[in-house]
């Protein structure tokens, strides 16, 4: 794997966690009846994943964010494995298989071609 291919799914990683982290603390204050001091921590969270973004080595922002999806789906069903005991069935993971397929033709397809 190229170094530039590692930042990347670095960047996409650290965002993934990041939203997935923040989001959930919004779930928690609206949907768990956490405390409000939750909010502090998620919105901090936020900003990291929309920092994390910036260092994707992408042409243009949309293309960035468009295959950051496929990271994010698969994130997702990890969260949701590892902190909510929701095991991923075959179909999710078929799914997120798909997904990473597609937002690497996103990212590393020949351009100009």
């Amino acid at each position: 794997m190229s170094a530039h291919a590692a930042q990347t799914l670095a960047a996409y990683a650290l965002a993934a966690t990041a939203e997935i982290a923040g989001c959930f603390a919004v779930w928690a204050v609206l949907r768990l009846d956490a405390s409000r001091w939750w909010l502090a921590p998620g919105l901090l969270s936020l900003a990291v994943f929309a920092y994390a973004l910036t260092w994707v080595e992408a042409e243009f922002a949309g293309r960035a964010y468009a295959a950051y999806g496929g990271i994010y789906i698969l994130a997702a069903l990890l969260w949701a494995w590892g902190a909510e005991a929701a095991r991923p069935d075959r179909f999710d993971l078929a799914g997120a298989a798909l997904c990473l397929c597609g937002a690497g033709v996103i990212l590393w397809a020949p351009r100009g071609a």
